[in-house]
């Protein structure tokens, strides 16, 4: 039986890096992000879709997200409607991931809303990434087209980081060294698969 590991964190707390060192000790990993774009990217299969609930909000590249995140996060209406259609897609695109991988003893599934969005009944034990606020918030305000006002939309629709860290099974701190980190990846796959952490 394969065990599901869910990797959620905050915004900026370093999630990827960490999914990826999973990725590098040969976990195979469901990035939930990364489905998102295949759907709304060139060709995806919720474009049309989506430009018909949001008209102007999509082109020859697919979606446009900065256009859409500005549509939505101002109004939980508009946001409840875009996540009718996106949710239900991803969750399709994560069976057929588990279904591809059901001989793996151990799979990682990345989900940032993992609480918010009940997605926490559906795994087996939860990993937590988390940094300090300093930290979290440098990251997250370096990025391109980040402001004040949106990372605060954003952090308002996430579970607080303390939070999380008390639901966690495992916690997985990135605010110091890479090399702890992934010392921190490897103590959790001792403990789950019984392989050597060293």
């Amino acid at each position: 039986m394969t065990l599901k590991l869910g990797l959620t964190g905050s915004i900026g707390m370093g999630k990827s890096t960490v999914a990826a060192m999973f990725a590098e000790e040969g976990v195979p990993v469901f990035d939930a992000d990364a489905a998102v774009h295949r759907l709304q990217g060139p060709e995806g299969a919720l474009v049309a879709q989506i430009e018909a609930r949001f008209p102007g909000t999509t082109g020859v590249e697919g979606v446009n997200r900065g256009a859409l995140a500005e549509r939505v996060l101002a109004e939980p209406e508009a946001l409840q409607n875009l996540e009718a259609l996106v949710h239900p897609a991803v969750a399709r695109e994560r069976e057929a991931f588990l279904a591809e991988h059901a001989d793996a003893p151990l799979v990682l599934l990345d989900i940032p809303l993992l609480f918010e969005k009940s997605g926490w009944r559906d795994v087996d034990k939860v990993a937590v990434v988390s940094a300090p606020q300093h930290v979290q918030r440098a990251r997250v305000l370096a990025r391109p087209g980040m402001t004040e006002d949106k990372f605060e939309r954003i952090l308002a629709r996430q579970m607080p980081d303390e939070e999380k860290r008390v639901r966690a099974d495992f916690i997985i701190e990135t605010g110091a060294c890479l090399g702890e980190t992934r010392r921190a990846v490897r103590r959790i796959l001792a403990c789950l698969t019984g392989r050597s952490d060293s």
